[in-house]
């Protein structure tokens, strides 16, 4: 296990986890594809919302504590910006925003240093990666960007792939690539194995985190056993939407996802990492799954190592609520834009 410091925050000294490195663990290597581990796997869906209700009222935090963890949740977050319309002024200020994502007499209220907050990572559409890459320099804050045919995946397997390749000889760290949602739902889990493994391969150094696009696959046993194949075939980090399907994170779908990166741990001894992503947008939705994290996975997994938020809009009610803890007021929503 990786020994991690700690910095307080507030005059009451709540703890939270010191920004870890990009990768504090051995990388997922896979394995050969194993349907013995999900065939058989049902998820009870009333099961799991009855647990995931349970979170928010019963394990709250307030005050200086809850601060703590809004501050954590902002070092996880991807701040992202997929728009048909971005320019290379847009990825700039949003990188800005990714470097200083709290304003300074925030962050000194908190008793912070300026380089004890920064976001999890930077991620944009392929084309928009050398323009992040040239803005995050020297930052440490790593580039993430969608391929293989974002949102939908439908595309042939040999430009999907290509566009991994290009995404990283761009500068790329991290590739958010997209499932085949009919390989899940027919059940054809050697050929999604075989694509996902691919895309694994072409990947390189970079991190893969492949997005399941939960809203469309119909049913929690689908889901977990859709979690399972992309960890076998070599997955860095598991995520459930795309923000463009009808239905993304939910806590049910996120507490299955989870119970498989349990599941795959203590089969393989691999750690995968987790994103939700699509839909959140408040400061107290952000503890809610870090607070899941925790009581599931352990403290490790309060890291951007190993989670993430794809939720960019929420970190302006994240600021805006640590602007609360510090002054005593609310600002209005105009005075925390992204970028």
């Amino acid at each position: 296990m990786t020994t991690r410091t700690e910095i307080k925050t507030g005059t009451q000294g709540a703890l939270i986890p010191a920004p870890a490195p990009h990768q504090s663990h051995a990388r997922n290597g896979g394995m050969p594809l194993d349907t013995a581990m999900f065939e058989s796997h049902r998820v009870n869906r009333a099961a799991a919302e009855r647990r995931c209700a349970t979170l928010a009222g019963r394990r709250s935090v307030k005050k200086v504590y809850q601060a703590a963890w809004l501050v954590n949740a902002i070092r996880c977050v991807d701040l992202t910006t997929l728009a048909g319309d971005d320019t290379r002024d847009r990825v700039q200020r949003l990188c800005a925003k990714a470097r200083n994502p709290l304003a300074r007499h925030i962050v000194e209220g908190l008793g912070l240093a300026a380089s004890d907050v920064q976001v999890g990572a930077v991620c944009v559409y392929p084309t928009m990666v050398p323009h992040a890459v040239a803005a995050l320099e020297g930052s440490g804050i790593p580039v993430a960007s969608v391929a293989t045919g974002f949102p939908a995946g439908l595309m042939p397997l040999s430009l999907r792939l290509e566009e991994i390749r290009w995404a990283v000889a761009q500068g790329a760290q991290e590739i958010d690539i997209v499932i085949s949602r009919e390989l899940a739902l027919t059940r054809n889990w050697q050929a999604l194995y075989d694509e996902l493994a691919a895309m694994r391969a072409a990947c390189g150094e970079a991190h893969m985190k492949a997005i399941l696009a939960t809203g469309e696959l119909e049913t929690l046993s689908n889901v977990y056993a859709a979690s399972m194949v992309a960890m076998q075939a070599g997955a860095d980090f598991i995520k459930t939407s795309t923000g463009k399907e009808n239905v993304n994170a939910t806590l049910p779908v996120s507490l299955t996802m989870v119970r498989a990166l349990r599941d795959y741990g203590m089969a393989t001894g691999h750690r995968v990492g987790f994103k939700p992503a699509g839909g959140m947008k408040q400061a107290k939705e952000a503890i809610g799954w870090l607070v899941l994290m925790k009581e599931e996975l352990g403290r490790d997994w309060l890291n951007p190592d190993l989670f993430r938020f794809g939720a960019s809009s929420m970190l302006g009610d994240i600021e805006r609520q640590l602007e609360h803890h510090v002054t005593g007021r609310y600002a209005g929503p105009n005075r925390h834009a992204l970028a």
